[in-house]
């Protein structure tokens, strides 16, 4: 049953990603788009990928911060780990790389699984807000009419502040959760009671870094800095095929968010097609030609999948484990 709903999940993943892959690239002639990446300058191309890889280490570091009140976790495992997370999401279908990192760091490190879960719950929350900040400071300094971009807005802003604002008051109001959870436990059977008693500590604990105003600092810090990174490997790809776009730092800020905060569709690993469609729809809108945004947003998109499937697939080699790992991570605290 548990496969088939998986095999389910990735089919329709596979024909959503179709489906925006059709509208991203409708009516566009190979050779048009061939033309424009003749013209490509990979120096940019590559200092791009090398760039994401240092968003890599950022994103890590944020990790620690929010981890230290459970436990201090050396930054080169985590950056390991987020690599490994990284790749699972964009090679395996429902965001498995989450769950392996989750499962690994319990496995290798011995943090709690309801704890480190509430983190990267936590960590996703803060993307989505920095996504939205992006997305309504490209705005400020662009002229850009988009149905695609305020659709998107509409659909993830409510649900990612709202995430952010219930953990806020969970982490500075843990005695109401200890005093919601304990009105229901006691109505639940005792084994179901001590269960749910023991997992809302651990959540408990898992926000405690929010409550700590130096970690809670270097969280925001560390996310705005690792999305502006990855905001200028989109900058530079930019420069690799000599776009003259006014403002084009804006409008990475832009396509960085948009694309991001359109993860929430369930598309299939890596969001291919959902990526393309989005940045194809905010370049067009600015005047870019159709073919020279669909090239740019193929090679924009490699340029930030490849450093995290490649490196991640190293570590996780390393760690002994396989390809097909990926999909069962709940298998693997024994194995190692």
């Amino acid at each position: 049953m548990k496969a088939n709903r998986k095999r389910l999940a990735f089919s329709g993943g596979i024909c959503i990603s179709g489906l925006f892959a059709y509208l991203a690239f409708r009516g566009l002639h190979p050779e048009q788009m061939l033309r424009s990446l003749g013209s490509i300058q990979l120096g940019y191309v590559l200092a791009g990928m090398l760039g994401y890889g240092l968003a890599i280490v950022v994103i890590a570091l944020r990790w620690q911060f929010l981890l230290r009140a459970v436990k201090l976790v050396p930054l080169r495992a985590l950056c390991e780990l987020v690599t490994i997370g990284y790749m699972g999401n964009n090679v395996y279908p429902l965001r498995a790389g989450d769950g392996l990192r989750i499962v690994l760091l319990r496995r290798d490190h011995q943090v709690p699984l309801a704890r480190v879960t509430t983190v990267v719950v936590l960590e996703r929350a803060f993307d989505g807000c920095v996504m939205i900040a992006f997305v309504l400071i490209g705005l400020l300094f662009i002229d850009l009419q988009s149905s695609e971009v305020e659709g998107i807005l509409r659909l993830a802003a409510p649900a990612f502040v709202a995430a952010m604002l219930v953990a806020l008051f969970l982490a500075a109001k843990p005695d109401l959760l200890r005093a919601l959870v304990g009105w229901l436990s006691k109505r639940l059977p005792s084994r179901l009671s001590h269960l749910l008693l023991r997992l809302s500590e651990d959540v408990i604990a898992g926000l405690k870094g929010l409550r700590n105003p130096l970690h809670f600092l270097g969280a925001v810090l560390s996310s705005f800095t690792t999305w502006s990174i990855e905001a200028g490997t989109y900058w530079l790809v930019m420069m690799a095929f000599s776009m003259r776009l006014d403002n084009a730092y804006a409008v990475s800020l832009l396509i960085c968010g948009a694309v991001n905060l359109a993860g929430i569709i369930p598309a299939s690993p890596g969001q291919i097609g959902v990526n393309e469609f989005i940045t194809v729809a905010i370049l067009t809108a600015l005047g870019v030609p159709a073919a020279l945004a669909g090239t740019y947003a193929i090679v924009a998109h490699i340029a930030i999948w490849l450093p995290s499937v490649l490196g991640g697939l190293y570590f996780l080699l390393r760690k002994g484990l396989g390809w097909a790992d990926i999909g069962r991570a709940g298998e693997l605290e024994g194995v190692g």
